[in-house]
């Protein structure tokens, strides 16, 4: 199978910020409980933005930064666990947005925070049938709108945000190193949908997703390394889920990764779900730390319980 590799990112926040202070006005919280336990100071909530407009910005962004026309779009895929509406699909809307071909596929796909990954893997695939060698992968979430208010365990973590890439698909590309997996739990995170008599909101055991995070990012780097024949000297950046800062601080002190080789905005926008991931690459792209070339690993987990590992290269 031929491999895919990034050709350009696009990324797209609300403009409302929502400070730790102006949660502490609404539950029982301060500032400083948030930032030590979290690592977030703000997050971007949705008010006149619809989860639309985020993909669209972003997605079209990461078109021009690859320069590539919609019309060389293979498949479009769109993570995410809040779109506008669940018919249409987010990625349908997207299309008719931007004037994808109508002989393609497009589709949202659910994997909550690795939603990215998930859909970075399938993408690589879908573009090996495809006669055009483009593929628009878009993480979006409009969480703001599952939060419970009255919940100060989860209303402090999440934030709305759009990021997008457009990879490239060429023959005599290596397939790029990608572990995945799955464990059916909805015990420990978990949104309720229509019809079973639950309000659609987020609920959230946070010490044993915290543990199961700290156990499953290391488990997904020694995997993604050892499928690519690289150690963590070979590997030029490392992008980690935006969950909780603490899960990347003890990856960081496990592998001895220099500040220069990782990156946290998770201080600005909180958990974004499925635009966690792709909202760093956009920033490290646009700040140039990373160029072509560039060998990057990245992490995600998240419910499901879903979790993945991919050694991507910028083209």
């Amino acid at each position: 199978m031929n491999g895919i590799k990034i050709r350009g990112t696009g990324r797209c926040v609300p403009e409302k910020a929502v400070t730790n202070d102006d949660l502490a006005r609404i539950v029982d919280t301060n500032d400083e409980w948030i930032t030590t336990r979290t690592g977030i100071r703000t997050r971007r909530h949705c008010t006149v933005e619809t989860h639309t407009d985020l993909c669209v910005k972003a997605a079209r962004d990461a078109l021009e930064r690859a320069g590539v026309r919609p019309d060389e779009i293979g498949a479009c895929i769109v993570a995410t666990v809040s779109p506008d509406t669940l018919v249409p699909s987010a990625a349908c809307r997207l299309q008719a947005a931007l004037g994808l071909p109508k002989d393609i596929l497009c589709f949202d796909l659910n994997a909550a925070c690795t939603g990215f990954l998930f859909a970075l893997h399938t993408m690589e695939c879908l573009l090996n049938s495809s006669p055009r060698k483009y593929g628009l992968v878009v993480g979006a979430e409009a969480l703001s709108r599952l939060i419970d208010w009255e919940d100060r365990s989860t209303c402090i973590l999440f934030g709305d945000g759009a990021g997008a890439a457009v990879v490239e698909c060429r023959e005599g590309w290596p397939a790029a190193p990608a572990v995945l997996g799955c464990r059916g739990d909805d015990a420990l995170l978990r949104v309720a949908g229509p019809g079973t008599g639950e309000p659609p909101l987020i609920r959230m055991d946070g010490t044993k997703v915290f543990k199961f995070a700290v156990e499953t990012v290391p488990q997904c780097m020694d995997q993604v390394l050892q499928k690519a024949g690289l150690t963590v000297d070979d590997v030029d950046f490392f992008v980690f889920h935006q969950a909780n800062a603490r899960i990347i601080d003890l990856a960081v002190r496990k592998y001895r990764i220099p500040p220069e080789k990782y990156y946290k905005n998770i201080a600005d926008y909180g958990n974004t779900s499925a635009a966690s991931i792709p909202l760093v690459l956009s920033e490290l792209q646009e700040q140039g730390k990373v160029a072509p070339g560039s060998r990057v690993l990245v992490v995600g987990f998240g419910g499901g319980l879903t979790w993945g590992g991919m050694l991507i290269e910028f083209a």
